[in-house]
């Protein structure tokens, strides 16, 4: 079955794509949650021009994107936090910390686009990983020193 999304959905495909899923799981799910619209012979022609402008759309976005992947790439963060003697911090970084750096640094992400992988509870560089999309993960630096 075709169906025409409305929204981003990981591992199915980005808003305006027409893609191919089982029956059960677009009349289960998708239509239901309002994520995707049943191709039918009649309406067929109409999304696949409004395709065509969503690709369009995305090309110029994409690029706009890679842009500040780049930019994020080449970035290093500076966070100061106060520390045990030992180095450890006493409370992990959050994901709101980090956003609030980049929003410093003129990028601005939520926080729940900024992935630890393993949640950084001590001092010295660790290296985080901000989700701008599905395919773009730059990586930057965060120096986390102690206020001492």
């Amino acid at each position: 079955m075709n169906v025409y999304l409305l929204k981003d959905i990981e591992k199915i495909g980005m808003a305006g794509e027409i893609v191919k899923v089982k029956p059960g799981f677009a009349s289960n799910f998708l239509i239901p949650k309002k994520l995707g619209i049943i191709i039918t012979a009649k309406n067929e022609a109409f999304y696949k021009s409004k395709v065509k402008t969503v690709e369009h759309r995305k090309d110029i976005i994409s690029n706009k994107t890679s842009m500040l992947a780049e930019k994020i790439k080449q970035l290093t963060l500076t966070l100061k936090r106060k520390t045990h003697d030992d180095g450890r911090l006493y409370g992990a970084v959050s994901g709101v910390e980090v956003a609030e750096l980049l929003a410093k640094a003129g990028i601005g992400i939520a926080k729940n686009q900024v992935d630890f992988g393993k949640s950084v509870k001590t001092t010295g560089s660790h290296k985080i990983t901000i989700k701008l999309s599905s395919k773009l993960k730059p990586q930057l630096t965060l120096k986390v020193v102690s206020e001492k």
